[in-house]
């Protein structure tokens, strides 16, 4: 957010697109991506820490139906309706180190969950993309 912030409103150093792209393409494109985005993580959050279980298990109802990470799917789609808001470029490159730096946290968490739950969790994974929804089933 920092970088998106200081290139978008105070240096304004890679948001040159926004004199060719309207407010309002611009401003609908975010809000396209944002709602999305925070409906994820939002419910992701309340299916993690918002929920009692009584024994640990995987969770793959709910957005965790249609992916297996929904708050940082969340968090990218966040990030995206941010950088569509100010087209700020500089944002958009540092987003994609974001998404690596995401797949690499979900792939270590994965670990962790399939030594935890062993089959249960593979099974998960072949019907559940990791940050995006499987296209087709495998």
């Amino acid at each position: 957010m920092g970088v998106w912030i200081t290139d978008s409103f105070i240096f304004k150093y890679s948001t040159f697109l926004n004199e060719v792209v309207p407010n309002t393409i611009r401003l609908i494109a975010a809000a396209l991506v944002l709602f999305p985005g925070w409906y994820l993580a939002r419910k992701g959050m309340k299916a993690v820490f918002g929920t009692a279980r009584e024994e640990p298990g995987v969770i793959n109802t709910g957005v965790f139906n249609i992916v297996r990470h929904p708050i940082y799917t969340g968090a990218i789609l966040f990030y995206l309706g941010a950088i569509l808001s100010t087209l700020s470029l500089a944002s958009a490159a540092f987003w994609a180190l974001i998404i690596t730096f995401y797949i690499m946290i979900c792939r270590y968490e994965e670990r962790i969950l399939t030594e935890e739950f062993g089959n249960d969790y593979l099974e998960y994974k072949k019907k559940t993309g990791m940050l995006f929804p499987k296209l087709r089933s495998n």
